[in-house]
């Protein structure tokens, strides 16, 4: 059974980490349960990106879907920051590497991240990596929204440097210039 974590700097980000079985042959992980967030929606979409080492995406919000991520390849550095008016961990910003030789042994860590609405969140590729991410809304561009990678206000520690960036993540507002109707509030959903 996994280990489902409340990460203390942001509220409704969980922190799973799910038994690994392994033998002689190799190791079997389930990664994701529905279960583990009773207080989520049913995932209804999966998605894969294979990255380069050094780049960076994000970072991406989204007022009404919830993500969940799992790095099976490779190392990221995943940064969340909570932009919800009105949650009490608003402005947090929470760090934390996933994937190849982190586990306790130098083991690949497991630990996927739950990531609700309005949270912030990006990676940047500290290998060459994978990530599937699963989501629990169809996408719509009009709920594809950024904010600023590197912001002061964030202060994310992105572990590389001269990142490889989209377009898209270059020219992302910085906290301070979101507008209201982009900024998300705490009780759009629970």
């Amino acid at each position: 059974m996994a280990d489902i974590e409340r990460s203390e700097q942001i509220d409704g980000v969980r922190i799973v980490t799910p038994a690994v079985h392994g033998d002689e042959r190799g190791c079997f992980v389930e990664t994701y349960r529905r279960q583990w967030f009773p207080e989520g929606r049913e995932m209804v979409q999966s998605n894969r990106a294979d990255r380069t080492a050094g780049c960076i995406v994000g970072l991406h919000y989204h007022l009404h879907q919830a993500d969940y991520w799992y790095v099976p390849m490779g190392r990221a550095r995943v940064v969340l920051h909570d932009l919800r008016e009105g949650s009490h961990t608003d402005g947090a910003t929470l760090t934390l590497d996933l994937g190849a030789g982190l586990g306790p042994d130098g083991s690949h860590d497991h630990r996927g991240v739950f990531i609700p609405p309005g949270v912030a969140h990006g990676f940047a590729s500290l290998t060459d990596m994978t990530i599937t991410y699963l989501v629990d809304g169809y996408y719509n561009p009009a709920d594809e929204l950024g904010v600023a990678w590197d912001d002061p206000a964030i202060g994310a520690d992105w572990g590389v440097t001269d990142p490889v960036l989209s377009e898209r993540d270059r020219t992302n507002p910085h906290r301070a210039d979101l507008d209201a109707g982009r900024r998300p509030h705490r009780a759009l959903r629970p």
